[in-house]
Formats: structure tokens, C-alpha cells, sequence
């Protein structure tokens, strides 16, 4: 790979993005982040964290200059039809389905592209500075095609999103907080996102698992089927070992003790 570099250490994978000097994404991109998302099934790994590795910038946003050459063919761009973004549909669906945590330390400017990949994350550890988040397609005379008009509208709501959306807004990552776009401020995304991803590491992997997959599908259908989803991940879950292992745990400890307990982790930090 040249343009991702992911290592593991403490059944963590940190998937680092390099493509000076702006950090665009592109084709090969994609193409690479498609398999380390295969790699990352490995039971072995329990958290992902994401990040870019050009100062002041996660993903800047997809590579204008790709777009512009591809729209230069209209015939060979018809011929792709809704082909052209459904690979990358499916890229950061897959991303988001995956049985573990997906964290992403946003170091840096996340537009376009970049941004509906931090979508895709389960969250998002924004770095405080000189940074810009959102969705910038129209002043380019295009929309956000790489699902960034559905998730935002699933993350903030339809009468938020479109505002931010037709306007083509970026915002610093104060407002990004303010608006929910982001989970968190720090000072240093990336230490906080590697602390976050520990944190999930030392949890239950099958209860995070069922978690994600109740959240994610429960919430693209609509109440009774999702209350069905989660019924069915709750049973899962309930017939593990580990589950039954910490709920014994739990009831072990004297009642004055459980909040601390709760607070200290679980099972994972006794």
C-alpha cells in the first residue's frame, strides 16, 4: 500500500492516510481502505482508529482533479450511471458494519469526501485549531455523492443537514461540537482517539458487536423492525459467556460499590 499505513499494537489498528501535500482522497484510496476493512475482521483486532498523516489535515476532501476528468467524458460518465458512487456507497457502509469500534481522530481539515468518511466512523474525535468540517459539493456545482446527504440528514436531522448542505457551510470544529457533527474536542485527536479505542479494547467484543449492528439497522427501518433487531442482538449477547461472566461480576460486588464499578469499566478493570 502507499498511500494508507496501518499497524497493530494492543489489538488496535491505526490506519494512517498520507497523500501530500493536501491529503485528498482518491481512486487508489479508496481502493486500499477497501482492503484493510477486510483486514480489520480479524477477531484479534478489538478497535480501529483512523487519522491522517498530513499536518493540519484528516481527509481535505475527494480529489477535485479525478472528478474534473471524469466529468470531462460525459459519455463515458453516463455509461457509469449510479455505478460511479456506489462502490464508495458501499465502501463506507462496509466501514460502518464492521463488528468493532471505528474511531476517527480528525486531525485536520475533513470535507467532502473526507467528511462522509468520518461519517461513516462510530465516532469522531475532532482536533482543536485551524480546521474545516462539512460538505462543500454545491459551490463546486455538484452534491455530496458519496453519501454525505444521507447520513448527515440521519445524524442531524433533515432541517439541519439541508441548511448546512445548500449552503455548502464548512465550520470550525467549535461549531462542529456545538451542531453534533462531532463527538469530541481535543487537543491531540489522535491520543485521544488511541485512549478511546483502549478503553473499548478491554470491553465485551461480542456486546459492542450487537450494539453497533442494533443502532446502525434499527435505525434504517423503522420502530417495530429495529425493536425486532435489537431483541435479537440482546439474545445473542445474553447467551454469551463473557456477558453472563460480567453480570456475575456485578452482582458479586456490594451494592454501595456498583456505581464505581460501572464507572471503573466493568469487568475490564477489575
Amino acid at each position: 500500500m502507499t498511500l494508507w499505513t496501518c499497524e497493530v499494537r494492543d489489538r488496535i489498528a491505526l490506519a494512517t492516510y498520507t497523500n501530500p501535500p493536501m491529503n485528498y482522497l482518491c481512486a487508489e484510496g479508496t481502493r486500499e481502505l477497501a482492503g484493510l476493512i477486510e483486514e480489520w475482521r480479524d477477531p484479534a483486532i478489538r478497535a480501529v482508529v483512523l487519522c491522517g498523516g498530513v499536518p493540519g489535515k484528516f481527509i481535505t476532501h475527494y480529489s477535485v482533479e479525478e472528478l474534473a476528468q471524469l466529468a470531462s467524458d460525459r459519455d463515458a460518465l453516463r455509461a457509469l450511471g449510479t455505478s460511479l458512487t456506489a462502490g464508495f456507497h458501499r465502501l463506507l457502509t462496509t466501514l460502518r458494519d464492521l463488528p468493532k469500534p471505528v474511531i476517527v481522530a480528525m486531525n485536520g481539515d475533513a470535507m467532502g469526501g473526507g467528511f462522509e468518511l468520518s461519517l461513516s466512523c462510530d465516532l469522531r474525535i475532532a482536533a482543536r485549531g485551524d480546521h474545516r468540517y462539512g460538505l462543500p459539493e454545491v459551490k463546486l456545482g455538484i452534491l455530496p455523492g458519496g453519501s454525505g446527504t444521507q447520513r448527515l440528514a440521519r445524524l442531524l436531522g433533515a432541517g439541519r443537514a439541508i441548511e448546512l448542505i445548500l449552503r455548502g457551510r464548512v465550520v470550525r470544529p467549535e461549531e462542529a461540537l456545538a451542531l453534533g457533527l462531532v463527538h469530541e474536542l481535543a487537543d491531540d485527536a489522535l491520543v485521544r482517539a488511541r485512549a478511546i479505542a483502549r478503553e473499548m479494547a478491554e470491553l465485551p467484543p461480542l456486546a459492542l458487536a450487537n450494539a453497533k449492528r442494533a443502532v446502525y439497522a434499527g435505525s434504517d427501518t423503522q420502530l417495530e423492525g429495529g425493536l425486532e433487531i435489537e431483541g435479537a442482538a440482546f439474545l445473542e449477547t445474553m447467551l454469551s459467556d463473557e456477558a453472563l461472566a460480567a453480570m456475575r461480576a456485578y452482582v458479586a460486588v456490594p451494592l454501595p460499590e456498583r456505581r464505581a464499578w460501572i464507572e471503573r469499566g466493568g469487568l475490564s478493570r477489575r
